[in-house]
């Protein structure tokens, strides 16, 4: 039997994101592909073309304003919204379309719009990283996640940047028809159901300033060149020439970390880049440079507060995991893992 028509309007402006549109349109595309039936209307606020932040041209394919109801609302985001007030009209056309759509969703900086249009009062909602907490200040009612890759309240959906629409559209594909046809889609596209590290938005290993130190960069290289090799912070401090305390205080004034637990970051990122591959968790332990089993399942559960065999798990489903809390081990002692590899 042939799918319902699902009819999507993607609401874009001056200075909107290119990615924002063009990721989950392709995911949409894949789906049709598969068995789906989505359309993709491009409207903006007088159906004018719009130009992206990369200076190309894109038409519209109607007038915001014009009455049209979509299953499913789609509102972009742009650099322009966090830096200053979203324009009147665009909100009002945001507000319109909302009430007239089964969902609606924002991609990255796209929530400001939803949030200007009221459509965010006493949500949970999430918007790019870096700008959550004015995202934050500006809706005082809504509940930000600052570390979400999207948050779905009801039926309104916030994702936060750029490529998390592409999971945000991943979820809205399985919500629509089911988890066989979204991991087609993913496996299509060469994406995971859903993003690698739990609902983090960016990497352990990204978080936090780049070191401004030279001895701190060379050690982050030399790290991140081989996470497998010998970096117990004896032999850290040797490579780099300085005592094994001077390191540990250089990393905790200005990374807030140890050399310890920035080592087990970074195998613990390339770890489940190697379960999402199909390793097992041995097998991933030992090629990310883990001493043991043991000690990549600890490292799971402080991150993630799920097994190593849970997470891989979660590639069946855009589902967020749950913690799991009945893993042996979920409870690990304050400090574990800081003492170097």
């Amino acid at each position: 039997m042939a799918a319902r028509t699902h009819s999507v309007g993607v609401l874009v402006f001056d200075g909107m994101k290119m990615l924002d549109l063009s990721g989950p349109a392709e995911v949409f595309s894949e789906a049709n592909r598969y068995g789906a039936h989505y359309r993709l209307s491009v409207v903006s606020v007088g159906g004018q073309a719009v130009h992206t932040s990369i200076g190309l041209r894109v038409p519209a394919d109607g007038d915001a304003r014009a009455g049209t109801a979509y299953d499913t609302l789609l509102v972009v985001g742009g650099d322009v919204l966090p830096e200053s007030p979203v324009d009147p009209g665009l909100s009002a056309a945001a507000r319109a379309l909302a009430n007239r759509a089964g969902r609606v969703a924002s991609v990255c900086t796209g929530a400001f719009v939803l949030g200007a249009a009221g459509l965010l009062e006493g949500r949970r909602a999430t918007t790019h990283w870096q700008h959550t907490t004015t995202l934050a200040r500006r809706c005082p009612s809504t509940r930000v996640e600052p570390d979400a890759i999207f948050v779905k309240d009801g039926t309104t959906y916030t994702s936060a940047g750029v490529t998390a629409g592409i999971d945000l559209a991943l979820a809205l594909v399985e919500h629509d028809h089911g988890p066989d046809l979204a991991r087609q889609v993913a496996r299509a596209l060469v994406v995971h159901m859903q993003r690698a590290g739990g609902q983090s938005q960016f990497s352990a290993s990204l978080q936090g300033p780049a070191p401004q130190t030279p001895v701190l960069r060379m050690v982050q290289d030399a790290v991140q060149a081989d996470p497998t090799a010998d970096h117990s912070l004896d032999a850290l401090a040797a490579r780099v020439r300085v005592s094994p305390r001077h390191l540990t205080r250089m990393f905790r004034a200005e990374l807030d970390t140890t050399p310890g637990r920035y080592v087990e970051l970074i195998r613990f990122d390339l770890a489940k880049a190697l379960l999402d591959a199909g390793h097992n968790a041995t097998q991933a332990a030992a090629l990310s440079g883990f001493p043991s089993y043991e000690s990549l399942r600890r490292a799971f559960a402080r991150h993630l507060g799920l097994s190593p065999t849970r997470y891989q798990q979660r590639f069946a489903t855009t589902t967020p995991a749950t913690p799991d809390r009945e893993a042996p081990g979920f409870k690990v002692p304050e400090g574990a893992g800081e003492e170097g590899a």
